[in-house]
């Protein structure tokens, strides 16, 4: 009985184990599955991971920049307008309030008038008579001829760039911008800089381009919408890209600019607009765009629609570029800026706050240049440019009551003129030769003409924007790149340069439209100027900047 019972239990054992087995092995096929799946659900989710993470919609990008300037003047002997009318305006309050309202009446009067058939018709012989007589017992401010200088001025400039990839053919760019000067921390003037109108205080148009503090500003913050109905064709809108244009990126060692800037010469302004751009494929015109662009420079807020108030001024511009390749890039630029006004927005100026008072008149500007790049030219490679540009201005009869009653390019001080259109003309060529230790030589010239005015307060000069002198500047630099390998970016690069620049003005009123110009070697200690004439003015600088 009990080898019958060992005999079916050793059978029943037999039979068993192999279905144990092939039990076994099915489950182990099912968890095998079961982890496939698990594995290719994770790479989906790793990938979609991927396609999200920061490298693939979002670029970040920026710079840093310490500089030094050692500046140097020559100012002619002028008399000084605002501060004349200052005393002036005492002197007819203090006799005011002895019981002679005589002076007070005259100066509320004349401050009154806004057009020029209106306050020529009251300038009468005798009525000016009675306003030299006033200034002249109040106490004209005559200032002698000086030499301002600031021997050492140092500047710490930092943006941060960014840009999104928000869906299919919309991006959005921004730059921050911070650039203030070592032991200041306001919006005044720039070193104290009473010399240029670009210069006088902080302004909507160069917020981060100019030293102020060391608030992280916006200096652009823009979406684009590209390949419009599959079409060559995007809109661009928001705080726009037009500061720092060709050619200025071979100075500033940056790349070349993209389809969104705009000629350094015209325009170099902080402008909040929008851009209608259009790119077909033209085999004979490589590169080719063009472009229609919009910016408003001044907003005046509400008003009655009955009242005689302030308009917006606002800037129109078309930019044909028939070529834009490596090797060469041309450009055709027209711009007409609306309602200008006669003074920007600003704070703690040499003259007090600012604000617009009243629109002068428009100003259209005609430019056309070009920039190359000749390779292998002995040991390096040559870069070249050439810029023209030209100004109309077409002033109304409106005149600056805050300006002694100066218009669009007209008048002096206290010495209305009738309006008529005037023009003016600029030139601006530049070289740099690039040899192979990563040392790059560099030459700029530019000229302006009496009646020249550009829109271009942006500009990173200390003493003002250069190619918006009544004159010449010479300006040579060298810079020097680090041999280091880059590791942030493709462009990331450590520089030095070290640059020397010397103006040579001609005419007052340099990056001014208000008021017209008139020979420096003309003004004598009775002229009556708002700003001091500067005859001649050097910077010595140097930088190290990080692009990253």
């Amino acid at each position: 009985m009990r080898k019958v019972n060992k005999l079916l239990l050793s059978t029943v054992l037999a039979l068993a184990i192999p279905a144990g087995a092939m039990a076994a092995e099915a489950d182990l096929q099912v968890k095998i599955d079961k982890l496939s799946q698990q594995m290719e659900d994770l790479k989906g989710q790793v990938q979609r991971i991927e396609d999200k993470s920061l490298g693939k919609w979002l670029q970040i990008g920026g710079s840093y920049q310490f500089r030094m300037d050692s500046l140097h003047g020559k100012t002619e002997a002028y008399t000084d307008a605002y501060g004349t009318m200052m005393n002036l305006q005492n002197y007819a309050q203090m006799q005011y309030l002895t019981g002679n309202a005589a002076p007070y009446n005259l100066l509320s009067t004349v401050m009154a008038y806004n057009n020029y058939g209106a306050i020529s018709s009251f300038m009468t012989p005798a009525n000016v008579a009675a306003l030299q007589a006033m200034m002249g017992t109040a106490g004209m401010v005559q200032v002698p001829a000086g030499k301002p200088q600031n021997e050492t001025l140092y500047t710490n400039k930092f943006a941060l760039d960014l840009k999104a990839k928000a869906t299919k053919d919309v991006t959005v760019n921004v730059k921050l911008g911070m650039y203030k000067v070592f032991g200041s921390q306001d919006d005044t003037a720039i070193n104290g800089n009473a010399y240029f109108a670009d210069r006088v205080g902080i302004f909507d148009g160069v917020l981060g381009h100019v030293p102020s503090s060391s608030y992280l500003n916006v200096d652009r913050a823009y979406a684009t919408w590209s390949n419009i109905m599959d079409q060559p064709v995007w809109l661009s809108v928001g705080r726009r890209p037009s500061t720092d244009g060709a050619p200025t990126n071979l100075k500033s060692n940056n790349e070349r600019p993209g389809n969104g800037g705009t000629p350094a010469l015209l325009v170099n302004y902080a402008f909040d607009g929008m851009t209608l751009g259009y790119a077909p494929d033209i085999d004979m015109l490589p590169g080719f765009y063009a472009k229609v662009c919009y910016g408003r420079g001044f907003d005046s807020g509400y008003h009655q629609a009955t009242s005689n108030s302030l308009k917006d001024t606002d800037m129109l511009g078309v930019a044909i570029i028939p070529v834009d390749t490596d090797p060469l890039r041309v450009w055709f630029q027209w711009n007409r800026g609306f309602n200008i006004f006669d003074f920007p927005v600003m704070k703690n100026t040499a003259f007090g706050d600012t604000a617009p008072s009243t629109n002068l008149g428009s100003i259209d500007w005609f430019g056309l240049g070009g920039m190359s790049t000749l390779k292998k030219v002995g040991p390096g490679d040559l870069n070249f440019f050439v810029d023209g540009g030209l100004s109309v201005t077409h002033p109304t009869q409106a005149v600056s009551a805050n300006a002694g009653f100066q218009g669009l390019l007209t008048g002096g001080f206290m010495n209305p003129e009738a309006p008529s259109d005037k023009t003016g003309y600029a030139v601006f060529a530049g070289v740099r030769y690039d040899l192979p230790t990563k040392t790059k030589l560099g030459f700029e010239f530019n000229y302006g003409s009496k009646n020249w005015i550009t829109f271009s307060p942006a500009a990173d000069d200390m003493w003002t924007s250069k190619v918006g002198t009544r004159g010449k500047v010479y300006e040579p630099y060298v810079i020097q790149e680090l041999d280091l390998k880059p590791i942030s970016s493709v462009f990331a690069k450590a520089f030095f340069k070290l640059g020397y620049q010397f103006y040579d003005f001609e005419y007052t009123g340099s990056n001014n439209w208000v008021g017209a110009p008139m020979k420096i070697s003309d003004v004598t200690a009775n002229t009556m100027l708002l700003q001091a004439p500067v005859k001649s003015a050097h910077d010595i600088y140097g930088t190290f900047e990080v692009h990253f």
